[in-house]
């Protein structure tokens, strides 16, 4: 029993050892990593300074910042402010005749007409606002004390990039995911207190609602959601293999999912080689990959779909073979260019208004507004030349940035001069 007790102790002692000889050879390997790791350790809030905003920005940069926002803003509170002012004296009347409460006319109007009109001509305020300011800062001698500091015109514009980066984000977030929902509520609006009336039918639709598969409707009801003269027509390698046809057909609004219709006086003619079968009924619950939305194309409808709505829809329709694409194209396109508007505009206003001159800002918020609306005027045109004309979308979206960015460039190039 002792000897045996003796032999317990010994392993254990061989085990402890063994685990100690393990530790220091671990310790031994990760001492060269703990070292490393608590160098960087020592090293980080150094890192995190040259992280920071506060190690590029200087004091100069947040001041020409919060005089750029500041003075955006100023100008759309103001401008806006003034476009309400004129659009309530324009649908008063009308706002008397329909009787539209109070609270529709505050929360349903005017509470998504302004930011829809902010952000449509955010390019408008932020050109505006550049030239507004800066050329205050030109004619308080600011602009000559920086860059007689040694301060280069390049180096001077990095606060405008800046500040157009954080515009240029937010219009196109407003633009793309939140406007869409308040301009259906809008419209919406519109449509009962205003009288303008939206398309609700359709006559001799015709689309692919998939692969070999063609729906056609004689007339198409959208306040209903019923359609008249219904043919469903299924082809394959060419031939016809199945003819549904029915008086009317119904969207079924209720249904937990998508593309449930409901087929009245329906009959069904399979062809099968020489051999035809026909069945027919009162009702039949069936679903046909088509919606409302395809049927009926309303007048701005466009502006109430989301970014990825607007790609999926597109997406759909050119699936399909639909030509009615070409609104949805552009204004999917417009967002996104609108949004880097900001930047050459600035570029511009910046370069035109940094000088010290006689006569004040006065013909320089001239210039800067025939510009804008100049901008303005080539995007409505182009839109509708794409439109109309068959004019590629993207090139149509984009046909004003271009030709901006070559009036920008020249002048950012003669601003030092």
């Amino acid at each position: 029993m002792r000897h045996h007790t003796i032999r317990k102790h010994l392993k254990a002692l061989k085990a402890w050892r063994a685990t100690r000889r393990s530790v220091a050879k671990a310790w031994k390997s990760a001492k060269p990593l703990l070292k490393k790791g608590w160098h960087l350790l020592r090293k980080l809030p150094r890192l995190l300074s040259w992280l920071s905003p506060g190690h590029y920005m200087k004091r100069m940069d947040w001041y020409i910042i919060k005089k750029f926002i500041g003075t955006y803003i100023y100008a759309i509170v103001l401008i806006i402010s003034l476009s309400i002012v004129f659009d309530v004296n324009e649908n008063l009347a009308k706002f008397t005749q329909y009787n539209a409460p109070l609270k529709a006319i505050v929360f349903d109007y005017y509470a998504n007409f302004v930011p829809y009109f902010a952000n449509l001509f955010s390019p408008l305020f932020v050109f505006i606002a550049v030239i507004f300011f800066t050329s205050k800062l030109a004619g308080n001698s600011e602009i000559i004390a920086m860059l007689a500091s040694g301060l280069s015109f390049r180096r001077l514009m990095v606060p405008y990039m800046v500040s157009c980066v954080l515009i240029s984000i937010t219009t196109y977030y407003l633009g793309a995911y939140v406007i869409p929902h308040g301009t259906v509520v809008r419209q919406h609006f519109e449509t009962l207190y205003k009288n303008k009336r939206k398309n609700t039918s359709a006559e001799n639709v015709q689309l692919q609602v998939a692969p070999g598969v063609i729906a056609r409707i004689q007339y198409y009801d959208n306040m209903r959601k019923c359609g008249y003269g219904f043919i469903l027509d299924k082809f394959e390698n060419k031939k016809i293999v199945s003819h549904l046809t029915a008086s009317e057909v119904y969207y079924d609004t209720i249904s937990n999912e998508k593309f449930h219709w409901k087929a009245m006086n329906w009959k069904i003619r399979e062809l099968t080689g020489m051999k035809e079968k026909i069945t027919q009924g009162a009702q039949l619950d069936t679903v046909i990959i088509m919606e409302p939305t395809d049927l009926v194309y309303s007048k701005g409808q466009q502006e109430t779909f989301t970014s990825p709505q607007l790609k999926e829809y597109i997406s759909k329709q050119q699936s399909r073979g639909s030509g009615n694409v070409v609104q949805y194209e552009v204004e999917y396109h417009k967002r996104i260019a609108s949004s880097f508007a900001s930047f050459i505009l600035t570029i511009i206003g910046a370069s035109l208004s940094s000088h010290k001159r006689k006569g004040g800002m006065g013909m320089y918020l001239g210039i800067g507004l025939i510009l804008s609306f100049t901008y303005i005027m080539l995007q409505t045109v182009s839109s509708t030349f794409s439109i109309n004309a068959g004019f590629p979308p993207v090139i149509a979206a984009w046909v004003p940035n271009v030709l901006f960015a070559f009036v920008a460039y020249f002048c950012y190039r003669q601003a030092p001069n």
